[in-house]
C-alpha cells in the first residue's frame, strides 16, 4: 500500500512534453538530430548533456523517461511540478 506522502506515479508523457517541462527547470536544445533532441545544462560548471526522443505523439517509454530524469537529476515530483506549471 502507497502513503500519501510517496513518490508520484511516472507520468504517461510524449517526448516534445518532457522537453518543454525540462526547458523549464533550465535545460536548453543543444541541437536537434532526426527525431531526437539534444538538452544541455550547465551545473556547477559542470555541462549536462542527454538526448531526448521526440516521435510526433508517441508516449516515452516508462524506462527511457527514468533514464533520462536520471541523467537531468530530476525526481518524478519536480517532474510532476514542472508539467503542472
Amino acid at each position: 500500500m502507497r502513503s500519501q506522502a510517496s513518490t508520484p506515479k511516472l507520468p504517461r508523457i510524449t517526448g516534445e512534453e518532457l522537453v518543454k517541462a525540462l526547458q523549464k527547470a533550465g535545460f536548453e536544445v543543444a541541437r536537434q538530430k532526426g527525431s531526437h533532441v539534444q538538452l544541455r545544462k550547465f551545473v556547477g560548471g559542470q555541462k549536462i548533456t542527454f538526448p531526448v526522443p521526440v516521435h510526433k505523439g508517441k508516449i516515452l517509454k516508462p524506462g527511457t523517461l527514468r533514464g533520462i530524469l536520471r541523467k537531468a537529476g530530476i525526481s518524478v515530483q519536480e517532474l510532476v511540478e514542472l508539467l503542472r506549471s
